[in-house]
């Protein structure tokens, strides 16, 4: 069974930064995908980005494209999102989920289903 621990969510300013990570338990993370989903009070969990074992590949949602970087450290079971030039739409429970191989790839890493583990959340906060 695989852990994952999300932290790095907080209030921040419009306009503001924040860096997420997501720590994994098991050493075979560094064969999973991973990726990143948000829930917002009232809608449905979506996804935010995702990246390939290898890092070589990323995926993004477009409304956080050009805003967001997901990143690996898969010596530290670590996966990252920075979060830049953030706005009151992006305030949601973020959570990081992983997926074994087999794994997806393109869009099929956009669907929640795909993800066999999931953290607990971390809040993120953005007032206008």
């Amino acid at each position: 069974q695989v852990q994952l621990v999300e932290s790095g969510g907080g209030l921040v300013q419009a306009g503001g930064s924040l860096r997420l990570s997501c720590v994994a338990s098991e050493r075979t993370f560094s064969s999973y995908v991973m990726g990143w989903f948000r829930q917002a009070p009232g809608k449905e969990r979506e996804f935010v980005s995702a990246i390939s074992w290898s890092g070589e590949s990323t995926y993004y949602a477009d409304s956080v494209k050009g805003r967001f970087t997901i990143s690996r450290d898969n010596a530290k079971n670590t996966v990252y999102l920075q979060m830049n030039i953030l706005n009151p739409e992006d305030t949601a429970v973020y959570y990081c989920a992983a997926d074994p191989p087999p794994s997806c790839s393109g869009y099929g890493c956009y669907r929640a289903y795909k993800y066999d583990y999931w953290g607990q959340g971390t809040q993120v906060t953005v007032s206008s």
